[in-house]
């Protein structure tokens, strides 16, 4: 009986995170009519792919899906570099102030984004001057600030997994005559790998669902614009089109879920890993 009641708990609470979900989709297939109705219903009789249709017809939206993908991307390929790098270092090595850096970690998690917002923007359009890539308007901007968001938590998170790999392991390895690099690549790599896919994972979505920084780094350049300002068209004084911003919020949705459909088995052993170290 516990048991049924702890299920019954869980299937409630599911339905209730994934209503959001199941209210966008089902928006996004409904007529311009039904959408906009005062007496909203939970389906439809008259599914219809004319949102999708406005959406896919706005201007740029494949070059915005692809400016997308690429910072994604990017992002996710630096903070697994990075951050398996930098998690060997503070666990295999000492050295002074590691207990200082690994505090500073946390703290660096503790700041609110939006009260970086501002300090970020003259610090990208400072940068500019210096390398045109990664100043405003460009999305090399978008790669930086999304790396330095990702890489305190992928570092913490990967630190458990490299911690839980004996050292005997390595000395076993380097009395084979293995290198230090080798030993890296070869065998701690694949060994860390389910902590790497839930730290992808994560960086991927943030870095894909932004809105905050894309709108503040990009702001003229048109064509260096990401997925998520697309729907900005759809946002009107006078009536917002909410069947295209569904339609387009599903839209988006699907590379994250096909992401997580590869990755989930990984996903899960990753974060339970975490968890453990």
């Amino acid at each position: 009986m516990r048991r049924g009641v702890l299920e019954s708990i869980t299937v409630v609470i599911a339905g209730v995170v994934a209503f959001p979900l199941f209210w966008m989709v089902l928006s996004a297939f409904k007529p311009e009519d039904e959408v906009i109705s005062a007496d909203p219903r939970p389906w439809t009789l008259r599914p219809s792919l004319d949102s999708f249709t406005r959406a896919l017809t706005v201007q740029s939206f494949g070059r915005y899906f692809v400016n997308s993908v690429v910072v994604a991307l990017i992002v996710v390929a630096l903070s697994l570099l990075i951050s398996f790098l930098a998690a060997t270092a503070l666990t295999r090595f000492r050295f002074r102030s590691r207990t200082t850096l690994l505090i500073m970690l946390l703290v660096v998690q503790m700041v609110p984004v939006e009260a970086l917002t501002v300090p970020l923007f003259f610090l990208m359009r400072s940068v500019g001057d210096a390398v045109p890539w990664f100043g405003l308007n460009h999305l090399g901007s978008l790669v930086l600030v999304h790396l330095a968001f990702s890489l305190p938590f992928a570092i913490w998170m990967l630190r458990g997994f490299v911690a839980a790999v004996p050292v005997e392991l390595e000395e076993a390895a380097t009395l084979d005559g293995a290198s230090r690099f080798r030993f890296l690549w070869q065998v701690l790599f694949p060994l860390v790998a389910p902590g790497l896919v839930a730290t992808s994972v994560l960086s991927f979505i943030h870095a894909w669902n932004d809105f905050l920084f894309a709108k503040t780094f990009i702001i003229s350049a048109a064509e260096n614009q990401t997925l998520p300002l697309a729907l900005q068209v759809f946002v009107k004084p006078d009536q917002n089109d909410w069947g295209a911003i569904m339609a387009g919020s599903t839209l988006m949705t699907i590379p994250v879920l096909v992401f997580f459909v590869l990755v989930q088995r990984n996903l899960v052993s990753g974060l339970a890993g975490a968890v453990k170290g």
